[in-house]
C-alpha cells in the first residue's frame, strides 16, 4: 500500500525516484543512507506531535460537551416558568443628599440588599434569553464540526506518517572520485553537488542523542559563492562557504574518511574541475590567438632549426675525414 502511494506522490511531485551520479568515474560511485535509527527518530517525534495533538482535541471535545450540556439544560429551564422575585426594602436617601449621591447610594444599597439567589436567577433570566434567541440548529451543527474534526485528524495521521517515511526514503548521498551529491526533501526537494576542487573542510558533528542512537552528521564546506557583506555583519569566515551535510548516517567516519582520500587523490592527480576550464574557454573570445600556446609552438620551432643546424654540421665533418 505505501509503495503505491510513494510511487504516486514522487510522480505527482516530479521526484525522479534515484538521483543522478555526479561526474566522476562510473566504478566509483558510492551511495550512502541515512540510518535506521534516523528514521526511528523522526517517527518518536512524529508519535509526540500526534499525542498532543490528541490531547488537545480531548480537551476540546470535553468543552464541547460541557458546552452543549449547559446549552440543553438552559434550554429546559427556558421552558419552565420564572419564579416572582421576592420584594426587598430599600433604605430610603437622605433628603438633604445631592441627586447623584442618592442614585449612587440607591444602587449600592440595591446591589448590597440582594441576595445571592437573586443574582443567581438574575444570570438565569439572562441565560434564557440568549438560549430562546438561540437557533436550533447550533448543536448539530457542532457536532458535525466534531465529527469532521476527527476524520481529518484521522486523515492527517496518514499523511503525516506517509510524508515522514518519505521523507527519510529520499536522502541520498552519492560520492564519486571527483564530486560528491546530497539530496533530500520530497515536499521542498533540495539537491546539491559539491566538486573536490572547492572542498575545503570535512567535519563530523553528534549530539547527545545521536551518540546515543550510533548517528552522526558529516559537514562537508566547499568555498564560493559566500555573501560579500558577510564579514561586515560579523558572520564570521564560514559564512562565505557553502555546507552539505551527510545527516543522520551511522557510518560518519567511513564517509569522512572516504571524502578525505578522494580528495587527497584528486589533489595529488593535478586535475582541475572541467566546468572552470570550459568556463575559462568560453570566457575567451572568439578569434583571439592564444599566447601561451603561440609561444609553446614558437619555441618548439626554434629548437627544431638549432637541431637541424648541429646535424648539418656534424654530417658535413664526417665527410671531411672520409678518405
Amino acid at each position: 500500500m505505501f509503495e503505491w502511494i510513494k510511487a504516486r506522490v514522487l510522480r505527482l511531485m516530479r521526484v525522479p525516484h534515484e538521483p543522478e551520479p555526479p561526474m566522476g568515474a562510473p566504478g566509483s560511485v558510492q551511495v550512502f543512507r541515512a540510518g535506521l535509527n534516523h528514521y526511528h527518530l523522526k517517527i518518536v517525534l512524529w508519535f509526540i506531535g500526534q499525542a498532543g495533538a490528541i490531547v488537545g482535541i480531548g480537551f476540546s471535545l470535553v468543552a464541547l460537551g460541557a458546552f452543549e450540556m449547559g446549552l440543553a439544560d438552559a434550554r429546559l429551564r427556558a421552558l419552565q416558568p420564572t419564579p416572582a422575585p421576592t420584594a426587598t426594602v430599600e433604605a430610603s436617601p437622605s433628603p438633604t443628599a445631592t441627586p447623584a449621591a442618592r442614585s449612587s447610594r440607591s444602587s449600592r444599597s440595591s446591589r448590597s440588599a440582594r441576595s445571592p439567589e437573586e443574582r443567581r436567577r438574575d444570570r438565569e433570566r439572562v441565560i434564557r434569553a440568549v438560549v430562546t434567541r438561540m437557533p436550533g440548529w447550533v448543536i448539530p451543527l457542532i457536532q458535525v464540526l466534531e465529527f469532521l474534526g476527527i476524520g481529518l485528524f484521522v486523515v492527517q495521521m496518514f499523511v503525516t506518517y506517509s510524508i515522514v517515511r518519505l521523507e527519510f526514503e529520499q536522502h541520498w548521498y552519492i560520492v564519486t572520485d571527483r564530486s560528491l551529491r546530497i539530496r533530500t526533501g520530497i515536499l521542498r526537494l533540495q539537491e546539491s553537488t559539491m566538486s573536490f576542487a572547492n572542498i575545503q573542510q570535512v567535519e563530523i558533528r553528534q549530539g547527545p542523542l545521536q551518540r546515543f542512537l550510533g548517528l552522526a552528521d558529516v559537514c562537508v564546506r566547499s568555498a564560493g559563492g559566500g555573501d560579500p557583506s558577510a564579514d561586515a555583519k560579523g558572520h564570521g569566515a564560514d559564512s562565505s562557504l557553502h555546507m552539505g551535510v551527510f545527516e543522520g548516517v551511522p557510518n560518519a567516519v567511513e564517509i569522512r574518511d572516504l571524502v578525505i582520500e578522494r580528495l587527497r587523490r584528486f589533489r595529488e592527480a593535478g586535475l582541475g574541475d572541467p566546468e572552470d576550464a570550459r568556463a575559462s574557454a568560453s570566457a575567451r573570445p572568439s578569434g583571439e590567438p592564444d599566447r601561451a600556446a603561440e609561444k609553446a609552438v614558437a619555441e618548439l620551432l626554434e629548437e627544431a632549426r638549432a637541431l637541424g643546424r648541429v646535424l648539418r654540421a656534424d654530417a658535413a665533418r664526417l665527410d671531411n675525414l672520409a678518405p
